[in-house]
């Protein structure tokens, strides 16, 4: 069953000739009367010949030229010669300043010329023949492009509510023409950041939903606690910049074993005593319980450096010491190993250098008694200096910069003044590497595979475990993500709430006073499309009626339905697939 067609379109011939009929020549109230034009005689600027080229005032942006119409009628009449007639006669010749008559072209150009327009004219007809080859189909297509026509009010009021909702003007001509335009691809515009005030609902909505004053109330919590965690985080970022130790027990294991001479002994072996040396350790934790997924940190780990030093007179002097000092390339070890020959009590001094982290000096032994500390890290011992001079007022009083030394800064310093900033300098050559840790053993050969060990205890400065959780929340992500996206929810509620309230007070001001409504409507149009096109106009004239009985209201309707058919025929061409060749 085929689809009925519109009345409009029910007439015999092509669509191009139907408009023209319909359109052109048709009268309208107030806008003159005349005989109706057919279809070659449309003004010149609306036709779409191939020949002639496309019009170059199709719309309504530029104004439309003054008395065309008036000329369209003057070339039917024949009172006015059109564009072709002017043209052949000055084909034929024009007249020179005696009044004698001078050719332009000869007879085999004109010819020529005259045949280029004959075959332009054979492919125009070819080419509204190939329409009219599928005029079946178009006619549906066309019909229902006109019946989607006559729903414009329905589609005003979609429009004045895409301009309630974005904006830009109810309907504004502007959002029409990139409605219109598929042309290419645009590119998605960068996604705007959501900020805090994204979330905040609107007094006008708390007005109409009370209960929203809830959400509000969790929203300033949240503030209120993201405030607290950040600034949290910042004092865990602080705290992490400064070393952070604690103190705890090493315990050092030092054991000998004797191995005594064999009775029974093979050829090529030595018969000799031996005794072996081990140095080992482990941390002592207050917790007795230990976590497994926690690494257990190498004894060697804490030393820069391990000397052993055996009795000089029973192993020499190339001999009696062993050495171990840290490098770059340094594998960590849970202990240390020395094996000699030997069936006589040695006397061995262990000497242990701690590693310390960050890097510890011995101060002088003057020094250390005024201040109080013995071994402590650079920036300490300054402070420490600095709290002894705020306690004898030892600053000048005038000049801020300079420091009054006593007595015994003086002979510590040898100097009675000098500025704060001289204190590093000043301080260098009272600094001196920390005493090494020395543990003297007797390595005893008593018995046959006797094993004696003793055990020593030291302090020694290790990370602060809280220091590896703080690294922990910092470096945590995942619940970041999770506030991001139930962010993304709310911002999305919020938009969603924003934009029904839009519509609600769109819908409310239509009902409540329809025809202030669409003259607003209207008068909105009006700014957006003096806006587009840049023209002004004169308002005083345009407020009157007979502003729009004027010729040039007729060109103008013309124009525009045939800015709409050609818009019709190009997406028919496309639907069809037919290309203009």
């Amino acid at each position: 069953m085929q689809p009925q067609m519109p009345q409009r379109f029910a007439g015999q011939g092509t669509p191009i000739q139907r408009f023209s009929q319909n359109y052109a020549g048709s009268p309208r109230p107030g806008y003159g009367s005349g005989p109706p034009m057919g279809p070659s005689q449309v003004p010149h600027q609306m036709t779409c010949s191939p020949r002639i080229g496309m019009p170059q005032h199709t719309g309504m942006n530029m104004p439309p030229p003054q008395g065309h119409v008036a000329m369209a009628h003057h070339y039917q009449s024949g009172s006015v010669k059109g564009p072709k007639a002017k043209d052949k006669d000055r084909e034929k010749g024009e007249k020179d300043e005696k009044g004698m008559v001078v050719n332009r072209f000869s007879d085999n150009q004109i010819k020529g010329r005259a045949k280029v327009e004959n075959m332009l004219d054979v492919t125009e007809r070819r080419y509204f023949d190939k329409i009219e080859a599928k005029s079946t189909h178009a006619e549906v297509l066309i019909g229902r492009a006109q019946h989607q026509q006559a729903k414009v009010m329905e589609a005003g009021f979609g429009a004045m509510h895409k301009h309630q909702m974005m904006g830009h003007g109810m309907g504004s001509p502007l959002d029409r023409k990139r409605s219109g335009d598929h042309r290419g691809a645009q590119p998605k515009p960068p996604k705007k950041k959501k900020k805090l005030a994204d979330k905040i609902l609107p007094q006008r909505v708390r007005d109409l939903v009370p209960e929203s004053q809830a959400y509000m109330d969790l929203l300033a919590f949240e503030r209120k606690l993201d405030s607290t965690i950040m600034r949290k985080r910042l004092d865990i970022q602080e705290a992490l910049k400064r070393p952070m130790k604690q103190k705890k027990k090493l315990r050092i294991f030092i054991s000998n074993t004797y191995f005594p001479p064999k009775h029974e002994v093979e050829e090529g072996e030595e018969n000799l005593a031996s005794w072996e040396l081990r140095v080992e350790g482990k941390l002592l934790d207050d917790n007795m319980k230990q976590d497994p997924a926690r690494s257990k940190r190498k004894f060697s780990s804490f030393f820069k450096s391990l000397v052993i030093e055996l009795d000089k007179d029973l192993y020499g002097p190339d001999n009696h010491l062993v050495e171990w000092h840290r490098t770059a390339t340094t594998q960590e070890t849970d202990g240390f190993q020395v094996k000699r020959p030997g069936d006589q009590s040695v006397k061995c001094t262990v000497l242990l250098m701690l590693d310390y982290q960050p890097m510890q000096f011995k101060i002088d032994p003057r020094l250390a008694r005024l201040l109080g500390i013995h071994t402590q890290t650079r920036p300490v011992i300054i402070n420490a200096l600095w709290q002894y001079i705020k306690t004898h007022r030892l600053q000048d009083t005038h000049e801020r910069e300079y420091i009054n030394c006593d007595k015994y800064l003086e002979q510590i310093f040898e100097t009675s003044r000098m500025k704060f900033s001289e204190i590093p300098q000043r301080l260098h050559p009272l600094l001196m590497p920390p005493d090494p840790i020395v543990i003297n053993h007797v390595i005893v050969v008593d018995g046959p595979d006797a094993k004696k060990t003793a055990c020593y205890d030291i302090d020694v400065e290790v990370d602060d475990t809280l220091k590896q959780q703080m690294n922990s929340f910092l470096l945590s992500t995942q619940s970041q993500q999770e506030i991001q996206t139930l962010d993304n929810k709310i911002h999305e509620t919020v938009d969603t709430i924003n934009q029904l309230k839009i519509s609600r007070d769109f819908f409310l001001g239509f009902a409540k006073d329809p025809q202030e409504f669409i003259n607003n409507w209207l008068a909105s149009q009006t700014r957006d499309l003096k806006t587009m096109t840049d023209v002004t106009g004169n308002p005083e004239e345009e407020r009157r009626a007979d502003y729009y009985y004027q010729p040039w209201s007729q060109e103008a309707v013309c124009r525009y339905f045939y800015g709409k058919v050609n818009q019709r025929r190009t997406e028919l061409e496309q639907a069809l697939g037919i290309r203009n060749s």
